[in-house]
């Protein structure tokens, strides 16, 4: 209803095209520089999907950045193509474009947080591995991640008796994803491969790693022996796992729970993550 204007939201936001895909900007001044920006990739499975569909979700984390006392906080949510129109490396490539585009557009990288659910945030893992291998200069000040799916295929990927995830169907969407099963194994597909700690301690943003998951979810122990990996590693590393949970449960509550309160709990946890780390 935004994306058409039957309805009209006090912060702004519009669609730009890069080089090889598109985004959403969202903002309150887009003639003002923003003191945080959040870049966003969506989960879907790679093959579904939308920034258009979370367009609320990313509304309302802006709006409560805001509320915790940033100027002029934006977030760029990146349109990438999704499976079967396109597998590796296109949706990479798309991902290191639209950070590109941001590093253009924020002079501070130190003040970009980095983010995604799922999918996205698999996207945004393999990101911050290419950041490290190619010696980038402008590091993202932080990453917050939504039931991260870390590794694409792994035995440890085992249905639970609450969560909504399908262990095969997801082993499915990566394999169409990675276009062939050798590629399961490069960290750039499927960064939960990477057991190297010294790349993931170069990969690290600046002030580290924000995760929020839920105890009952698919993804849940390959997530645990990651976020054990980059403690080892020296990586710094925030964790919010809910017990009972499920998965991605900081977007699905925002447009299943009955109160305000209920709604935004996911969210305001992020914001206190966010706030943390990258200083009002």
């Amino acid at each position: 209803m935004l994306r058409h204007g039957y309805k009209r939201s006090p912060i702004q936001w519009h669609e730009e095209r890069l080089q090889n895909t598109h985004g959403i900007w969202v903002t309150y001044h887009e003639d003002q520089a923003a003191d945080v920006v959040i870049y966003y990739c969506h989960g879907g499975g790679f093959s579904m999907g939308s920034s258009y569909f979370y367009l609320e979700f990313l509304v309302a984390w802006v709006s409560l950045l805001k509320q915790a006392g940033y100027r002029n906080p934006a977030l760029f949510a990146l349109e990438y193509t999704l499976v079967p129109d396109g597998q590796w490396p296109l949706q990479l490539e798309q991902t290191i474009t639209g950070y590109n585009h941001i590093c253009k557009v924020v002079e501070d990288p130190s003040r970009i947080c980095v983010g995604g659910d799922s999918a996205g945030a698999t996207l945004v893992l393999t990101l911050l591995l290419f950041i490290a291998n190619e010696n980038y200069e402008k590091k993202p000040g932080f990453a917050t991640l939504i039931s991260p799916w870390t590794t694409l295929f792994s035995t440890q990927n085992r249905n639970t008796s609450s969560d909504f995830l399908d262990s095969d169907s997801l082993h499915l969407y990566g394999r169409q994803y990675a276009g062939s099963e050798e590629r399961l194994a490069n960290p750039l597909v499927s960064p939960g491969a990477c057991k190297d700690g010294s790349w993931w301690a170069r990969a690290s943003p600046i002030k580290g790693f924000g995760i929020l998951f839920g105890s009952e979810e698919v993804l849940g122990p390959e997530t645990r022996d990651l976020v054990a990996l980059w403690r080892k590693s020296g990586c710094a590393v925030s964790v919010r796992e809910y017990p009972g949970n499920i998965h991605a449960w900081p977007v699905a509550t925002l447009f299943l729970s009955d109160t305000k309160e209920e709604r935004q709990k996911g969210l305001k946890d992020l914001v206190k993550m966010v706030k943390q780390a990258i200083e009002i």
